[in-house]
């Protein structure tokens, strides 16, 4: 199977994986999600992505479950579907949770209830392809009485990492290394470094990838020499050996004044804000800071940005806080659902 990367760091590239490769992340998540049979899910996600064509897809048809699709994505719609009484596993991406939310909240108070009662009844509900902000999984378990699973994978390696089936689900965290795959944190030189220092995750194992297609060069440097891909994403672990993902290194990692800042966890806070509908961080290329740390919102209303830079001091160290806010109709997001941060940095330049 070849599926593009999603091209929202660099130009996409063909991921080769093998009949291999594919039966190690499928076999992997059918035991890691107790995946069965009498499993009934929906696809409304592209096939063009691992998330859709493996996680949700694949693992129904080894299964021998059953998975419907929705062509175009609705609220009302698979709210619809919901009703059915048929669907008892459903993935997404934290973009359609926040829509569903919204949609949720536009009923009467009694068809509330009774979407939550609905719901509550699944036996699984998945997160990922992009940060779970935690707002969305507080409100979506006061919706649907699920705390979302959330994991972390890439188009490259399938699923790495992936909260408990059972037990606790840390908000903001991503899980612990799936079995058969060998997870750790390197520093830029590829030196291995204790899980509760910030460093890139490099993954090894039977999931991962064959090649880039037809570009040996960057297949060789995404590897490090003893056979561990670099996937790029930073992260810090916890005293229990769970993940918690701070950014991709090129997007999300952002160098201002000397330090390493996470535009993720900037952007959690500022969700807090009341008015903010949503929002993204990003660092903007400035002579004095290198980059300046700069938050694109989205709200109905006007803000009084002086305010919410003085409440956003008292919620962070004051090098981490933006230095500039700038208001934004909707945030640009490819088909998958993820900001395009590029495309918000030249918004912002403009």
């Amino acid at each position: 199977m070849m599926l593009y990367t999603s091209g929202t760091t660099n130009l996409p590239k063909g991921v080769v994986s093998t009949h291999a490769n594919l039966n190690a992340q499928i076999s992997t998540l059918i035991d890691a999600w107790r995946w069965s049979e009498k499993d009934y899910s929906i696809c409304i996600l592209p096939l063009h992505h691992i998330h859709g064509v493996i996680n949700i897809v694949s693992c129904s048809l080894w299964a021998g479950a059953t998975c419907q699709f929705l062509p175009s994505f609705s609220a009302e719609a698979l709210f619809d579907i919901f009703k059915e009484g048929k669907l008892n596993v459903f993935m997404a991406v934290p973009t359609i949770y926040y829509k569903l939310i919204t949609h949720w909240e536009s009923l009467s108070e009694e068809d509330q209830k009774e979407m939550t009662r609905i719901m509550s009844k699944f036996r699984l509900m998945i997160s990922g392809s992009a940060a779970l902000p935690v707002s969305v999984m507080e409100r979506w378990k006061t919706i649907s009485e699920h705390s979302l699973l959330e994991r972390y994978g890439m188009t490259e390696i399938g699923m790495a990492l992936s909260n408990p089936y059972d037990g606790p689900r840390v908000p903001g965290h991503v899980g612990y290394p799936l079995p058969g795959v060998q997870v750790r944190l390197a520093d830029e030189e590829d030196n291995v470094i204790p899980g509760t220092e910030i460093g890139e995750i490099q993954v090894k194992g039977p999931n991962v990838f064959s090649e880039y297609w037809q570009k040996p060069e960057s297949t060789a440097e995404s590897f490090t020499k003893d056979g561990f891909f670099k996937t790029g994403d930073i992260a810090t672990m916890d005293e229990l050996g769970g993940y918690r993902i701070l950014g991709r290194n090129s997007v999300d990692i952002i160098k201002s004044g000397g330090y390493k800042i996470s535009a993720l966890e900037i952007e959690e806070v500022l969700r807090t804000y009341p008015g903010i509908d949503d929002c993204c961080v990003v660092g903007v290329e400035n002579d004095e800071w290198g980059e300046l740390v700069s938050a694109a919102i989205v709200c109905k209303e006007d803000l009084d940005t002086k305010a919410l830079n003085t409440w956003m001091r008292e919620q962070m160290p004051a090098y981490k806080t933006p230095r500039a806010y700038h208001r934004l109709a909707e945030l640009p997001r490819n088909a998958m659902g993820k900001v395009t941060k590029k495309d918000v940095v030249n918004l912002i330049k403009n």
